[in-house]
């Protein structure tokens, strides 16, 4: 099967806040949010108006043969001068969004990408790759002064699915298709990616490939990594095509230089997938734990036992409450199976009992037929969905609202969840006057690690809301380094952890991701600032 299109949808995106416009709360949802955190404004900030910025005249105009896949229209580079990040919310809403770019490019084939490439270092033009738009780490907005001009180069018109193999379950895909679109093509073929990051409907999978993305599944295939094939990418210096192979020793990976590169050495344009059957049998529960440090064996033992769940998320009880799984002030472990092939209900019910032998407590029995689905399960769907527009809701009433995550060996995981929890705590009070509310859940485990990824709510204060983010990170990032955890596991590393990834990388490995960079860009155009560079 060859060339199949993706549908499109007609709802608006919100230029300077996560996902749909008419999907934020309004004003009294604002407030309601904004009396649950101490330090908040009287009133939600009102919504920024693309009209209301100040958009300078482009400094550079695409000669005639690029001039159809290019605008400078006001709306779509304002919408593409950052991401999604707290810190880019904050900035929308007091009307300080940064660098707008001069112009937004929608090419739809490979020699577009090449063509715009070529015309962009020769006229020392910045291009920073764009997909969804999802990145909360600073990775598609341009932060230096050393190019005259930024080009947003937004891959989303290159959305077909080229060929689909059924034989093999792969297909050959565009990177700038939509989550949703994607699944909706491969739907007839009984087939799935199987990747699910909470940025799915706005996310693509150029986006999660230049970021190596962590899915929604906890276990085994946890990372875009797992699914991916070949790549196809265009480079300053050619186009780099792997060979689609089930698996090779020939030398290290070519796919592995461009995976996690964040569009800093090329532009992943298409990529052969690897599939899996849609799932016909699925099973759920929760089972709570007196806090999270009791959960921790029990998780411990489901990740190094071959039961394989695809959701093992541990919530300590404050997330828990956050998201309406449990009030009762105690942690609770959600737990999910599927499969193509088998029922699930048996390896369901082992991984209960082993909840149980470290002092678990499930409800209701899956057992019994008649219960309805877990309401644990179902809160907590709902609020990951949800929550990034909570957290929009949030950020107009003047709080600080901060997530990050990271991974860390079992040994040292009890160890940095109380110091995250006590210095980020500390360095809220400290900047905002007020105490703050940091929770933790686990989303990846692994027989040798998990994956904790904590939220922060704190009031602000008022017009400096950005500075205590930063001051946030810094502290953060710096508990995550002393404890030799990632700087991050799924999000990526941007412009946002950069100080603290060039601490974590080899020093001989960071020498050759700069001839890496010298050999394939060697004018310095493609996002500059991201991996390598300034």
């Amino acid at each position: 099967m060859s060339g199949t299109t993706a549908p499109r949808s007609t709802r608006d995106r919100s230029w300077w806040g996560w996902g749909w416009a008419d999907a934020h709360p309004d004003d009294a949802e604002c407030g309601a949010l904004g009396a649950l955190v101490p330090g908040t404004l009287a009133r939600p900030l009102p919504v920024p108006e693309v009209a209301d910025l100040h958009i300078g005249r482009p400094a550079v105009r695409a000669p005639r043969s690029l001039a159809p896949l290019v605008t400078y229209d006001p709306r779509p580079r304002a919408a593409h001068a950052m991401g999604k990040a707290y810190r880019d919310v904050a900035r929308a809403l007091r009307g300080r969004p940064g660098r707008i770019p001069d112009l937004v490019a929608h090419p739809t084939r490979d020699r577009h990408v090449a063509d715009l490439l070529e015309w962009a270092a020769e006229r020392e033009v910045a291009v920073i790759p764009y997909g969804g738009g999802s990145s909360v780490v600073g990775g598609v907005e341009y932060r230096g002064q050393a190019h005259r001009a930024v080009l947003s180069l937004d891959l989303t018109a290159m959305d077909r699915i080229l060929e689909i193999d059924t034989v093999g379950r792969a297909a050959r895909i565009q990177a700038g298709i939509l989550g949703p679109a994607l699944e909706a093509r491969l739907r007839p073929h009984g087939l799935t990616l199987r990747h699910f990051p909470q940025s799915f409907e706005f996310s693509t999978l150029g986006g999660w490939l230049a970021t190596r993305a962590g899915g929604h599944y906890a276990t085994v295939r946890t990372h875009i990594d797992d699914f991916t094939q070949s790549l196809s990418v265009v480079t300053p210096a050619g186009t780099s095509t792997s060979w689609r192979l089930p698996a090779s020793g020939a030398g290290p990976s070519p796919d592995s230089l461009f995976l996690g590169s964040e569009g800093s050495l090329g532009v992943i344009t298409e990529a052969w997938m690897r599939l899996q059957e849609r799932p016909r049998y699925k099973a759920s529960a929760s089972v709570s734990f007196a806090d999270l440090h009791a959960a921790l064996p029990a998780v411990r033992a489901l990740a190094q036992s071959d039961l394989a769940p695809a959701n093992c998320r541990l919530l300590d009880p404050g997330e828990a409450a956050l998201s309406g799984a449990a009030r009762d002030g105690r942690a609770v472990l959600v737990l999910g199976f599927e499969s193509a092939t088998a029922p699930v209900d048996e390896r369901l019910g082992q991984a209960l009992d082993l909840a149980r032998a470290h002092g678990g407590r499930p409800a209701p029995d899956p057992a019994d037929s008649a219960a309805p689905e877990d309401s644990a399960v179902g809160a907590w769907r709902s609020a990951f969905l949800r929550m990034p527009y909570l957290r929009d809701g949030l950020a107009r009433m003047g709080a600080v609202a901060e997530t990050f995550e990271t991974a860390t060996t079992w040994d040292r995981l009890p160890a940095l969840i109380d110091a995250v929890r006590q210095e980020v705590g500390a360095a809220a009070l400290k900047a905002t006057g007020h105490p703050a509310m940091v929770n933790c859940r686990l989303t990846h485990v692994y027989p040798d690690g998990a994956a904790p990824y904590f939220t922060v709510i704190a009031g602000g204060r008022p017009g400096d809301e950005v500075a205590v983010w930063d001051d946030l990170k810094a502290v953060a990032s710096d508990v995550l380094h002393r404890h030799r955890a990632t700087i991050t596991h799924h999000h990526a590393v941007g412009r946002d952890h950069r100080p603290h990834y060039d601490l974590q990388r080899p020093d001989p490995f960071a020498l050759a991701l700069h001839a890496v960079k010298q050999a394939l860009d060697p004018q310095g155009i493609l996002n500059p600032g991201v991996l390598v560079g300034d």
